[in-house]
Order: structure tokens, then sequence, then C-alpha cells
């Protein structure tokens, strides 16, 4: 399946999906695009009100759309735990979470302490996940699809300190992203649900709207180059929630030149992704600093 698109999504009639970031760039497209083919989908944004008007964007296309919203702030221990208690009593099962918000270019800490990128990009979605997990171990074949960035074989992380400031934040969330999802999928062996990871090759988003020029400008470029939009960058994302031949611990992104453009495709992770101590020492880690303990 060379040209991998939304035609080829299946039905989605009776799922419900979580997606975070949902209200622009690859979190609205891949919501957009799960409604369309059936499913309920939770938009989980910081902001209340651009929720709602994502949702009513989305409603004026598929009038049938079935379309919830979440006030989440993954800045924040408390908002995530507020946000997963609202959809736990709207949902008894969740078949799709996409743990798709993301930020670059920031400095400073989270309102819990932690350093901002790594705490929004890899702890606020270890917390949600965790606390979601009773929901989604219930749904027959439950999928956590987290999306990560080719930036993640820039990043290092230290096995004996997973949480110390180390080169590139960013790149270092975004292996966390991957070190996280391998270990899930592990730890998911004895239910339904498997953990697959996804990036969007070189997309136009507004992931880069906080970053310096030097960095944003070139990223922007790229995308602009490739013809990347946010549609073309939430494929990778679409295909590993929907695809029926998707396995955990698969990673998706455009199978083309470096992997910045194409269609979807399983392509490989940097080898620190798949270091098996690496991925215990961030689980434990993650565990101690948001006080969030899995299942199982």
């Amino acid at each position: 399946m060379s040209k991998w698109t939304e035609a080829d999504i299946p039905e989605q009639n009776g799922r419900v999906a979580v997606v975070t970031g949902a209200n622009t760039g690859i979190g609205f497209e891949t919501a957009r695009a799960l409604a369309e083919h059936g499913a309920t989908v939770v938009l989980a944004c910081r902001s209340r009100e651009k929720a709602e008007a994502a949702a009513d964007r989305i409603i004026q296309n598929t009038p049938s759309a079935a379309i919830e919203t979440a006030q989440l702030d993954l800045n924040s221990l408390e908002s995530i735990s507020g946000a997963a208690e609202a959809i736990r009593g709207r949902h008894d099962r969740i078949d799709l979470l996409i743990n798709n918000a993301g930020v670059t270019g920031l400095s400073g800490v989270t309102e819990d302490g932690f350093e901002v990128q790594f705490g929004i990009n890899h702890l606020g979605h270890f917390a949600l996940t965790g606390l979601l997990l009773d929901r989604i171990a219930a749904a027959p074949a439950a999928r956590i699809v987290t999306v990560s960035s080719i930036g993640h074989r820039f990043g290092r992380i230290d096995p004996d300190n997973p949480a110390a400031p180390t080169g590139n934040a960013y790149a270092k969330s975004k292996l966390a992203n991957l070190l996280f999802t391998y270990e899930l999928d592990d730890r998911l062996a004895h239910t339904a649900a498997i953990a697959i990871a996804a990036h969007p090759g070189g997309a136009s988003t507004e992931v880069f709207r906080y970053s310096p020029a030097a960095f944003r400008l070139p990223n922007l470029a790229i995308a602009h180059l490739f013809g990347r939009t946010p549609a073309m960058g939430a494929l990778p994302t679409l295909r590993a929630a929907t695809d029926p031949h998707a396995t955990g611990s698969q990673y998706y992104g455009p199978a083309g030149l470096f992997e910045i453009q194409g269609y979807p495709a399983p392509v490989k992770s940097s080898t620190h992704s798949h270091d098996r101590k690496r991925q215990a020492a961030l689980w434990e880690v993650s565990e101690k600093l948001t006080d969030i303990h899995y299942l199982g």
C-alpha cells in the first residue's frame, strides 16, 4: 500500500477517540478525519474556547459528527487529572487515545516544576494515559498513538538520571515519547490494547509558534518546500490509529526522502529509542514525578 490516504481509513462507527491538542494543526486534522469516518471524538485542548471553535468547524463540514470537548492543560498535573476524570465520567471505554499535543522552543518549567518541553510532551501524556488506562483496556482493540518527531534522533536521555537536562530539550522529549511507547506496548501484552508511535515528517504546524526564528523559519521553509500540510502530516498518526494491519510498537512516518515527505509507512527509530535500560529508567522516573502508577 504505497499511498495510504484518508480514503483507506476503515469505518470508525462506535469507537471513541480522545485527541490531545486537537484544536489546530495535525491534531485537528486527525480529529476531523476520525469524526468523518464515524468515531466519537473528544477534543482535549488547553483552551476550551478553541476546542469548541474546532468542534464547530468539524460539524459545519460533517453535520453528523459526534464531537465532544475536554479542557486539558498538559502543563499541569491537576488539569490532567481533571480532564481524565471528566472523560472517564462520559465514557466506559476509549478505543483510541492520540497523544498529539506538543510544544517546542519554550523555556522554563511547568506548574509542577518539570522542564517545560519534557513536562508537556512526555510527562503530561504519560500521566493522561495512565489515568485513562482502565478505560482503554476495556475496549476490544484499543490503541494508544503517541506523536514523536524526526528530531528524536538528536535526543539523549541519561539512563541513570532520565529527568536530568541534557542537550536539546525538544529532541529529548520526542525520544521520551518513543521510549514510553515501546515500554508501554510491552506492559500492555496482557491486554487487547497496543501502543504505536508516529511522526508527521516536515509538516507546517503551530508546534513551532513559540520557537526562536532561527529554528522556526527553516522548519516552516522545509514544510512549504515539500508541501507538507497539516492534513498530510496527520496521515502517519491516522494510519497508526486505524490501519487493521498495524501492530504494537510500530512507528509510522512519511516514506519519502529523509522521512520528510511522502505517504505513511512503518519507519525505523533510533537505536537509543530501543534501549531497554533507558525505557525502564524513564518509566520509573515518570511514575515517581507524576505519582501515576499504571495497572499491571
